[in-house]
């Protein structure tokens, strides 16, 4: 009795290895998660943006993401309120050092009362511009008139743009002829 239990304790301990061993799954997710941000960037002690941001997700790479909006507000050399830009979702990419914001895009330029409503923009950090597409469509709008077009290019304060496909009826002021 004693030699049959024993056999069947030998044979009830093997198991069929020929199964792969099941495979590691990697971790993507972010590593570090920051809630009501505030990020200050500035040059020589002076400040040239603010980004604030209900959510900041960090992750190994070096990337941010915004994934519930975020605001930039983009400061002139005495320190002055110039240019906002918010978006529904954000991310930061480390290795181009590059933001993208997207959904229900605005910038709005405080003192020439420019007003820019896109779905996606991108904002060049090192260069100081702003950008998108040409399937991208953009709306701006300006004290004297409204501007409708596909991709668009702008420095970071929004006081120099073009829209790189327009669309619509422009006012063309011409040059008096002598």
């Amino acid at each position: 009795m004693a030699l049959l239990l024993l056999g069947a304790a030998l044979l009830g301990g093997c198991q069929d290895k020929s199964t792969a061993p099941k495979k590691k799954v990697e971790y993507k997710g972010p590593t570090l998660e920051t809630t009501n941000v505030l990020t200050l960037f500035s040059d020589s002690a002076r400040l040239q943006v603010r980004l604030t941001a209900k959510l900041e997700q960090t992750f190994e790479n070096g990337d941010l993401v915004y994934p519930k909006g975020v605001d930039m507000n983009f400061y002139a050399k005495d320190g002055s309120l110039v240019n906002t830009l918010r978006g529904d979702y954000g991310k930061f990419t480390r290795a181009d050092n590059k933001y993208v914001v997207r959904g229900h895009v605005r910038v709005h330029n405080q003192a020439k009362q420019q007003k820019l409503e896109t779905e996606e923009l991108f904002y060049d950090k090192p260069r100081a511009r702003i950008y998108n597409d040409t399937t991208t469509a953009v709306r701006i709008e300006t004290p004297t008139e409204v501007l409708t077009g596909f991709g668009m290019e702008a420095n970071e304060d929004f006081s120099r743009y073009k829209i790189r496909k327009p669309v619509g009826v422009f006012s063309v002021n011409e040059a008096p002829t002598n």
